[in-house]
């Protein structure tokens, strides 16, 4: 962390930002090196696969894209993703990689120190976020090309690094290794404050020298506590003119709510697994764990029991065709060990030997409640009861966002706000152009807060955030 943001951050100083950006993970850092002066333009002689796009791109071939109307360019664009602006920089940064292609960006970058805005990217870990809390081993599901940020491939990197990928995706810990490098390669490090943790924000504060309650230049009032590894804890308390939820949605792991969930066995993390094997708490010889839930993360639990002979009970909600189940949705070619989870899921019967030693799996099966002698109550398919003798549980049914610091917990600011808030159903409202809230001027949120669950795609949340703000900024009075 640069010795003079530290400075201000304890300082507190009353002199607003223009910025402030909650979160240094893939958004907070794509946003950070957008909003340094970094500047997209059209490369001389690039040619895009998309014809309406090439012929929208030819028509102000010297104006950076941060300048353009992005609604205009993005318009007619389909792919992977229901947001406009992700897709258009997405295509912009890997014009055919939905196509199997390996095309160069369209896209050059200037350093334009002219038109750089002064903020603060807040975050709790180093520079990646919460990529620093997955185990390094793991595999990424997206392919590592499609990790990277702008003008910075991660082959190239992992290259460097004498590094390589794993049929085409890289691990967490060279993601993570890489965000870090990011940051100092790009010149970006002066604007990080790592180990600041976010109490509270709050708007309507005046901007010093207006004209208290008639004045409309409100700030907003960011406080929290810094972390030190030999100190106690440093309040700060900053204002700023805009504010950027960058925090992801990993934050509070989904519960079951049902009785002994609380219980000193039940965890809903992978890394209790792994501290668990690693201390000898589980074994081969242990009774099973049971894994709860049907996602990627149950599965990497599930492999990661495998791996050390631990046996397994995996119970889940759904059917194991259920198209929702993600599984269902990932090419087996690209994700073998994915399918192996899903093949051990459907080829299991409760009620006759499993193929799989170790292994069992429960299809449509509900928790009831877990007992304090590590019994673990289900309702079956027909309403029947089971009970099952297990060592350790792992509730990995999901997450939310943890936004407590936000007045409300920010349930206002929700696409319904009558529900919580969640990345995939019940993302921030946002407008798709600009991603600022709708219910507050001056805030916005982007990434997984948005809507925008892959690496990819995030950075096209940043791309509409920088336009917005640079034109605020352009508009502001001296």
């Amino acid at each position: 962390m640069n010795s003079a943001r530290k400075d201000h951050l304890s300082a507190s100083s009353s002199e607003p930002l223009a910025v402030i950006i909650i979160g240094n993970g893939p958004s907070g850092i794509c946003l950070s090196y957008l909003l340094s002066g970094y500047t997209p333009y059209l490369k001389p002689g690039a040619v895009h696969p998309h014809p309406l796009l090439q012929r929208k791109l030819t028509e102000a071939p010297g104006v950076s894209i941060l300048d353009q109307d992005l609604d205009y360019l993005s318009e007619g664009l389909e792919g992977r993703c229901q947001s406009p602006v992700a897709l258009l920089f997405d295509s912009l940064l890997r014009p055919d990689t939905d196509f199997g292609g390996n095309l160069e960006s369209v896209l050059t970058w200037r350093r334009q120190k002219e038109r750089a805005i002064p903020h603060m990217v807040l975050g709790r870990n180093l520079p990646g976020g919460a990529w620093h809390s997955i185990e390094g081993s793991t595999v990424t599901l997206s392919k590592g090309q499609w990790m990277g940020l702008p003008d910075l491939q991660v082959k190239d990197w992992m290259r460097k690094k004498r590094r390589g990928l794993r049929n085409s995706r890289a691990t967490a810990g060279d993601i993570a290794h890489y965000y870090r490098d990011y940051v100092t390669k790009k010149g970006l490090g002066h604007n990080f404050v790592c180990g600041a943790v976010v109490t509270a924000v709050e708007w309507g504060t005046p901007e010093p020298g207006g004209s208290g309650s008639q004045d409309p230049s409100r700030l907003f009032q960011v406080s929290g506590f810094l972390t030190t590894q030999d100190q106690s804890p440093q309040p700060f308390s900053l204002c700023a003119r805009n504010v950027v939820l960058a925090t992801g949605t990993s934050d509070s792991p989904a519960h079951l709510d049902i009785p002994g969930e609380a219980l000193p066995f039940v965890h809903h993390e992978l890394s209790a697994l792994e501290v668990a094997t690693q201390t000898g708490a589980v074994t081969p010889a242990s009774e099973p764990v049971l894994i709860v839930g049907a996602g990627l993360s149950a599965a990497d639990a599930v492999l990661y029991a495998r791996h050390y002979n631990v046996p397994v009970i995996h119970a889940f909600r759904r059917t194991v065709d259920d198209p929702g189940l993600v599984f269902n949705q990932l090419p087996r070619m690209l994700y073998p060990e994915y399918h192996k989870v899903h093949q051990m899921m459907r080829e299991q019967s409760i009620l006759s030997p499993s193929p799989y030693k170790g292994y069992l799996s429960l299809p449509e099966h509900r928790p009831l409640l877990f007992k304090e002698d590590r019994q673990a109550v289900f309702c079956d398919p027909q309403g029947g009861q089971k009970v099952f003798g297990v060592s350790l549980v792992l509730v990995l049914i999901g997450s939310y966002p943890d936004l407590s610091f936000l007045p409300g917990g920010g349930a206002d600011l929700a696409m319904d706000p009558s529900q919580p808030l969640n990345g995939k159903r019940n993302p921030v409202d946002v407008d798709p152009f600009t991603y600022q809230s709708t219910r507050q001027e001056g805030l916005y949120a982007v990434g997984p807060l948005a809507g925008d669950n892959f690496v990819r795609f995030v950075q096209g949340g940043a791309l509409a955030v920088a336009s917005s703000l640079l034109k605020k900024e352009t508009r502001k009075p001296p």
